[in-house]
């Protein structure tokens, strides 16, 4: 069954709109991955190029030889990678509006993956508006936390 769904960057001078078929993504541990977004991984979700509808065209970056990667030039949000001679490509999980519904279904990459960085669940969780110095920035510069 398609689904549209909706995303951008983080700024939202980048939109975008897409059908997909399910909410099957991945995990990229490559080293260029790591480089293009200053994380241990990024969350994937693989879509046809025609099922895709920019609102507005994004910036792109030859990020080696043989792929190019899509971002906002104005905030420096990563929003995907492609293949120029794929008719498929991936948007960043994160980037869409609500990423909630997505599944990492397999990691790639592996040779690069930081082990320590997958299985975090004994770790201290701290939520955003228990960090009151980070809720009174936010009071101070607008009246109120973030939603």
């Amino acid at each position: 069954m398609m689904e549209e769904k909706a995303g951008g960057c983080q700024c939202g001078r980048i939109r975008y709109s897409v059908r997909i078929e399910d909410h099957d993504a991945y995990l990229c541990h490559c080293r260029m991955c790591q480089r293009a977004t200053g994380g241990v991984s990024i969350a994937f979700k693989s879509v046809a190029k025609a099922a895709l509808t920019w609102q507005h065209e994004p910036d792109w970056y030859r990020s080696s030889l043989i792929a190019r990667r899509p971002f906002c030039s104005a905030c420096g949000t990563p929003l995907g990678f492609a293949f120029p001679d794929s008719d498929a490509m991936d948007l960043t999980v994160g980037s869409f509006d609500d990423p909630s519904a997505f599944r990492p279904v397999r990691h790639y990459a592996t040779e690069s993956m930081h082990e320590a960085s997958i299985d975090t669940r004994t770790l201290p969780r701290i939520r955003s508006e228990e960090n009151a110095n980070v809720v009174q920035r936010w009071i101070d510069a607008c009246g109120k936390p973030p939603d």
